[in-house]
């Protein structure tokens, strides 16, 4: 496993200032640049940051891709759609958090490109208390899910939140397992799509007792590219995930990667090597994961990590970066000289190349890289990988 960063990144300054409480009419309009075209993750935040909220980002999108050398108008998600949408949202229960917002989960607005916005249904003050996920294969064997039953019950009575995919077998244990005390269940569709459908019941009474999350829109049914977005979700909320059961090509396996490259701990319960069931699970634990065979292995090594960092948990805004504490451009000046466009340009090529290497390639202020590189991205030109590389995309 690749070495993790120091955990104090998980958490954010307390002193900085919490974001404010949006406003009915700056959630629409934040709700409508995300919908709009070319408008990622990364692109929202920074827009956010430079023109001090969602309603003049949304205009200024015209001209920043106009200026990006985008051969036609950019698509920006009408006004009456983003309304349906939320009207859609509010009439299922289900509650959109914005990460601009405090009660975004904090821990998940500190990993790099955190979905810009999540639909909430049922009990949100377990996105504010420490989690683990339990995952695991579909296909798992009777022992895998007296095993999973056994960890979620005696980590949810050790005070964890038990997060997991709403998948059947070892998902479905954790859930139920954990039900009574903290479940999230995080899923790939639409908060109302039931899938599988034989879990209507349970996610039914997830939604009424535990809380599910999504960064799908209402009514959406879940596309085979959004699994491992799910699981990117699943292992940015939690502190460590436990694998119990997985096999070599598993997707379980998809989850333990984000949460190796997010910083987490991965644990991982071996198996017998005749099982292909332990495959995925025994190769983690050769790669470095750490073998567990019970929950008191896991919370040994968790309870140093949440006694450090625990009277910083509660804050949910992220913490500035750098890039972050960019003094929004004042008017008159929002957009970089041709000649800076340009420049940036230059410097881009196929390969990621790191923003900062771009500002000292080019020796233009950070402020006026950013901005050009805002204009590309909405002109569909660049493509990012996190926040801090870009590349340009092929013609």
């Amino acid at each position: 496993m690749a070495p993790k960063p120091d955990q104090p990144e998980l958490f954010s300054d307390p002193s900085a200032p919490p974001p404010a409480k949006l406003s009915d009419e700056e959630k629409l309009a934040c709700l409508r640049l995300i919908r709009s075209e070319n408008v990622g993750p990364v692109t929202f935040r920074d827009l956010i940051n430079y023109y001090g909220g969602a309603s003049k980002a949304l205009e200024v999108l015209p001209s920043l891709s106009r200026r990006g050398g985008s051969g036609r108008p950019i698509r920006i998600c009408p006004k009456a759609d983003a309304e349906r949408e939320l009207a859609t949202a509010q009439r299922i229960g289900a509650v959109p958090l914005f990460t601009v917002e405090r009660d975004y989960p904090a821990i998940l607005a500190r990993i790099e490109a955190p979905p810009p916005m999540l639909y909430v249904k049922g009990n949100q003050e377990f996105l504010k208390r420490p989690a683990i996920a339990i995952v695991g294969s579909r296909q798992c064997s009777a022992a895998g899910v007296q095993l999973t039953k056994l960890f979620a019950t005696q980590l949810a009575e050790a005070g964890f939140v038990i997060v997991s995919g709403l998948a059947r077998g070892i998902d479905r244990a954790a859930h139920e397992a954990s039900l009574a005390r903290g479940t999230i269940a995080v899923v790939a569709g639409g908060i109302d799509w039931v899938y599988p459908p034989e879990h209507a019941e349970l996610q039914a009474r997830i939604a009424s007792e535990g809380c599910l999350v999504t960064e799908r829109p209402p009514g959406l049914q879940p596309r085979d590219k959004d699994f491992p977005r799910r699981n990117r979700i699943i292992a940015g909320l939690v502190y460590g995930v436990v694998v119990v059961e997985a096999a070599s090509r598993s997707g379980t396996l998809v989850t333990a990667r984000y949460a190796n490259e997010l910083g987490r701990e991965v644990f991982s319960v071996p198996g017998h090597p005749l099982d292909p069931r332990a495959e995925g699970t025994n190769r983690l634990i050769k790669q470095g994961a750490m073998l567990v065979t019970e929950a008191d292995d896991i919370i040994d090594v968790l309870r140093p990590i949440l006694g450090l960092a625990e009277h910083r948990f509660d804050y949910a805004g992220p913490e500035p970066t750098s890039a972050d504490q960019t003094i929004p451009p004042s008017p008159g000046t929002d957009f970089p000289a041709e000649d800076a466009l340009n420049a940036v340009l230059t410097a881009l090529g196929p390969a990621p190349v790191a923003v900062d290497a771009i500002a000292r390639q080019t020796g233009l202020n950070a402020q006026i890289v950013q901005v050009a590189l805002l204009e590309l991205d909405l002109a569909g030109r660049i493509e990012r990988q996190g926040h801090s590389l870009v590349a340009l995309k092929a013609p």
